[in-house]
């Protein structure tokens, strides 16, 4: 799941995207989300400039009063002198009062914290942190329902338009 993808953020600075975890929407309902700056060493920045990087399994954790990411997959960069562990905990910079209020938002049951995108902004890999509810199945397939059920009736809609039924 690599992207390359350049957009703007939401001051306008530039961004390009590293992955995307669009599986998180699926099985979560976001309800607010944290920017913060991940902690790496220098083989893995070069590794996620190459976009090898897997987000699925990831998630954030509080502990101690510091955010750590956990099981993001980092590839080892094949040219590098001091290779680091693909698995490993990542800390993620945020503000105090944002990582005790997540913290608190965990702790009280029912939440998770999921990255949603990993990005290059300035220079820098930042991660966006969504705190999230797990979906469960029946609201999943409601989901997919009301998407089909949308797809088709802009796909009926084109064919009229387009065939000049009215």
């Amino acid at each position: 799941m690599a992207g390359g993808t350049k957009g703007k953020g939401k001051d306008g600075e530039d961004e390009k995207l590293v992955v995307k975890n669009r599986r998180a929407t699926f099985d979560y309902t976001i309800e607010q989300t944290y920017e913060g700056g991940l902690v790496l060493k220098g083989s893995e920045v070069k590794s996620m400039r190459a976009g090898t990087v897997d987000i699925v399994d990831a998630f954030a954790t509080v502990e101690q009063g510091e955010m750590w990411l956990k099981q993001l997959y980092i590839a080892p960069f094949d040219r590098a002198m001091f290779p680091h562990e693909p698995r490993r905990s990542r800390k993620v910079l945020l503000h105090a009062s944002e990582i005790a209020q997540m913290g608190k938002e965990v702790a009280r049951g029912g939440y998770t914290l999921v990255p949603l995108r990993i990005y290059f902004k300035k220079g820098r890999v930042k991660v966006l942190l969504g705190l999230g509810k797990g979906k469960k199945t029946h609201d999943k397939r409601a989901e997919m329902a009301a998407k089909d059920a949308k797809r088709e009736a802009r796909a009926e809609l084109g064919r009229r338009v387009k065939g000049g039924d009215r």
